[in-house]
């Protein structure tokens, strides 16, 4: 079965204290420049959900992901995992996963090295890692092209490659950053139902930063919309389809329906950010 024969959704998470993967309360980001990116930013991820951090380039979608992911820590408030093991380093050890605007392949590995790296890092050895790896390579398309080099692969298959990366971990939480925004129409609209139809095989809980309006209400069951800079959340919209996600939802009075209220919640924020 590929990842887009299978397009069916749960019903959004509800969030409640045991379902919490990771809690954020408070937070705020000064750079060394003097520049505000986050303040007083407060946000619950349950277990299972699809989440989509949308507003304007600059408000801080990416630098609230990149905290998430212990790539960057608050100047204040704190991020919680009521649900882990944590590490001596305050995060979920190999709970996380995380994908790029960028695929950041090394270009002298093949799929399969760039793939096994995380495992590598782990102690973990090729052969015990083999069958893992191919899995993965199987659940993203891939498995034919193991022995690929990324200077051969297109860049929807090396974003792929990213993507099976970050799940050959197993991870909890996997966190995307504007993964598709260089892609072409056809390839993300592609990568998107794969995304979902992952969503929801393996139960993992995603959190996926986007500037897209129609992205984010084709692939999120919530909408986190922040306000431009310094962000911080401006709405939180549950959603919830009554119809399957593919083609024909893409046309349907529904989804135009919801993204013109997306629409609207964004450009609320980015009109109170101006007004700040």
């Amino acid at each position: 079965m590929t990842l887009a024969e299978t397009k069916d959704l749960p019903a959004p998470a509800e969030p409640t204290a045991k379902r919490l993967v990771v809690s954020m309360r408070n937070v705020s980001k000064v750079f060394s420049n003097g520049t505000l990116a986050l303040s007083d930013m407060s946000l619950d991820v349950s277990r299972g959900e699809f989440i989509s951090l949308l507003g304007p380039s600059g408000c801080g979608k990416s630098t609230a992901l990149r905290i998430i992911a212990g790539l960057g820590g608050p100047t204040s408030g704190t991020v919680d995992w009521p649900s882990s093991q944590i590490n001596s380093r305050g995060l979920p050890e190999g709970d996380i996963g995380f994908v790029f605007q960028d695929p950041t392949l090394m270009p002298w590995q093949t799929v399969f090295g760039n793939v096994y790296l995380p495992l590598k890092l782990k102690r973990v050895s090729k052969e015990d890692a083999r069958e893992r790896i191919m899995d993965t390579l199987a659940t993203v398309g891939l498995a034919d092209f193991a022995k690929a080099y990324p200077r051969e692969l297109s860049g929807g298959m090396r974003m792929r490659v990213s993507i099976a990366r970050a799940l050959v971990t197993q991870p909890k939480l996997l966190l995307m950053d504007e993964p598709f925004a260089a892609l072409d129409e056809i390839t993300r609209q592609k990568l998107n139902d794969d995304v979902l139809t992952l969503w929801r095989k393996s139960g993992v809980t995603v959190i996926f930063v986007t500037h897209s309006v129609y992205e984010s209400a084709y692939l999120s069951n919530r909408i986190v919309v922040m306000r431009a800079r310094p962000g911080q959340v401006f709405a939180d919209v549950p959603l919830k389809s009554s119809t399957e996600r593919d083609e024909r939802y893409r046309t349907s009075e529904e989804y135009r329906a919801l993204c013109h209220t997306v629409s609207e919640r964004l450009h609320d924020a980015i009109h109170v950010g101006e007004r700040a």
